[in-house]
C-alpha cells in the first residue's frame, strides 16, 4: 500500500535529498547543542538573540507577561481576540505610517493569505523567481495568472509588464526584500517606479529584514525611505523578534479585504495572547534600541561574504556558500560539525538544482573571531573543489 512512498524516500536518500528532524538538546545565545557537541549556530533566524534569552524572558514576565494565557482557543473573527492583539496591530500601523496592520499566525500564513487573495481570476501577479515557497504556494492557490521574472532582473520585469499588464484587471508585483537563501536585496526603488508606471500593487516581504534593517528596525523599506511607496509590507515575528507570528500592513481597503477574504487568517485559531504580548514588548523595547548591534551584524556579513567570495557586493547578515553538489554540501556540513559549527545543507527544491549550499546566518552574538576557523575550512580546496 505504501510502496510508492517508500520508493520516493529511497530516491531522496540516494540523491542526498532526504531530510530528518534534528534532535537539538539546547539553544543558548550563539550556541546550540546537537549530538552531544556544543556548536556555534550558523543556521538560526534568531538574529537579535532574543528567542532563547532567559534574561529577556524573565524581564518580560516580570513586566506583566505572566498575566497572559497560553491559548486563544478561537479564530480572531470569533472569540480569539483581546486588546493586546489590537495594540500590536496599532503599534505596527503607527510605526510604518500605514492605515492598519493585520496579524497572521506565521510568515507562511501571511504570504499564502496575501498572494492567494489579492489577485483572483482575471488578475495577474509578477513574482521574483527566487521568492520564498510561501509566496509561490499563495499564487498557486489563487485564481490569478502569474509570471516569475528572473531574479532581480528589472529589465525583464519591465518587458513582461509592457507585454502582459494590459491583459488583466488587477496586477501585483511581489518580492522579498532580503532573499532568504542568497542574502541579496531586491531593487525596491526600481520596483516602486515600475508599479507606479504600470498601475500595480507592490508587496514587499521583509521577513529577513524586519528587526534588522532601518533606524527603527522596520526593514529595508525603512532603510531606503520607501515605506510610503509600498502598498503592503509583510513581516514576521519568528526571526529577529524571537517570537512567533507575522503581520501585513497597508491601507485600510487592502487590510479590510484580507480580513474578509484571506483564508489563512479567517480559518486559523489565533496566536496565544502571551506570544502577542511578548512580540509587542520586544518591538517596543529592543528593535530601535539594538541598532548598533544590528548594523554590526550586517557589517560582519559583508566582511564574511567578501572573504569567501572576493566581492564586497553584498549587504546582509545572510551569507550563501554555494557548493553545487548535494552530497558534497552534506560532507562540508559534517566537517564543519566536527570543527564546532552547526550548519545545514540547503538543497533543492529549496534552491535551484545544482546550487546546493550552506546558508550562513549571522546573529548579533557572533563575533569575527568565531568565524576564523570556518573561513579556513571553507577555503580548503578539498571542500570547495567542484
Amino acid at each position: 500500500m505504501f510502496e510508492s512512498y517508500k520508493e520516493i524516500l529511497e530516491s531522496l536518500k540516494l540523491n542526498s535529498h532526504h531530510r530528518v528532524i534534528k534532535n537539538i538538546t539546547m539553544k543558548e545565545g550563539k550556541y546550540i547543542e546537537f549530538n552531544g557537541k556544543r556548536l556555534i549556530n550558523l543556521s538560526s533566524n534568531n538574529y537579535l538573540g532574543l528567542a532563547d534569552n532567559r534574561d529577556v524572558i524573565a524581564e518580560f514576565l516580570k513586566s506583566g507577561g505572566n498575566e497572559y494565557s497560553f491559548g486563544s482557543a478561537s479564530a480572531r473573527l470569533l472569540t480569539g481576540n483581546l486588546p493586546v492583539y489590537n495594540e500590536l496591530e496599532e503599534l505596527l500601523a503607527t510605526l510604518y505610517g500605514k492605515d492598519r496592520a493585520l496579524l497572521f499566525n506565521s510568515g507562511y500564513h501571511a504570504n499564502v493569505g496575501v498572494n492567494s487573495t489579492l489577485a483572483q481570476s482575471g488578475d495577474v501577479i509578477f513574482s521574483d523567481k527566487l521568492n520564498h515557497a510561501s509566496i509561490i504556494d499563495g499564487m498557486r492557490l489563487g485564481g490569478a495568472k502569474f509570471f516569475r521574472y528572473p531574479h532581480n532582473d528589472m529589465a525583464r520585469l519591465e518587458a513582461l509588464l509592457e507585454k502582459e499588464r494590459h491583459n488583466f484587471k488587477n496586477a501585483v508585483i511581489v518580492t522579498e526584500s532580503i532573499f532568504s537563501m542568497d542574502g541579496d536585496c531586491a531593487n525596491i526603488a526600481k520596483l516602486v517606479e515600475l508599479k507606479e508606471k504600470f498601475g500595480c500593487i507592490l508587496v514587499i516581504d521583509e521577513a529577513h529584514a524586519f528587526g534588522v534593517f532601518g533606524e527603527k528596525g522596520l526593514g529595508v523599506c525603512e532603510h531606503l525611505n520607501l515605506i510610503d511607496k509600498v502598498d503592503l509590507i509583510v513581516g514576521t515575528f519568528g526571526k529577529a523578534v524571537g517570537s512567533v507570528g507575522a503581520f501585513v500592513t497597508g491601507n485600510d481597503i487592502l487590510i479590510d479585504y484580507l480580513v474578509n477574504r484571506a483564508r489563512p487568517f479567517i480559518f486559523s485559531t489565533s496566536l496565544p495572547p502571551v506570544n502577542i504580548a511578548f512580540t509587542l514588548w520586544v518591538i517596543e523595547n529592543f528593535l530601535a534600541q539594538m541598532k548598533d548591534e544590528r548594523y554590526r551584524m550586517i557589517a560582519l556579513g559583508q566582511k564574511l561574504f567578501a572573504r569567501l567570495n572576493g566581492s564586497d557586493n553584498h549587504y546582509s547578515h545572510i551569507v550563501p556558500v554555494i557548493i553545487g553538489d548535494n552530497a558534497k554540501t552534506c560532507e562540508v556540513c559534517d566537517i564543519l560539525f566536527q570543527n564546532g559549527y552547526f550548519t545545514l545543507p540547503v538543497r533543492p527544491p529549496t534552491v535551484p538544482e545544482g546550487t546546493s549550499r550552506l546558508r550562513l546566518s549571522l546573529t548579533t552574538d557572533i563575533e569575527e573571531k568565531d568565524l576564523e576557523k570556518l573561513v579556513e575550512i571553507l577555503f580548503d580546496e578539498t571542500l570547495l573543489a567542484q
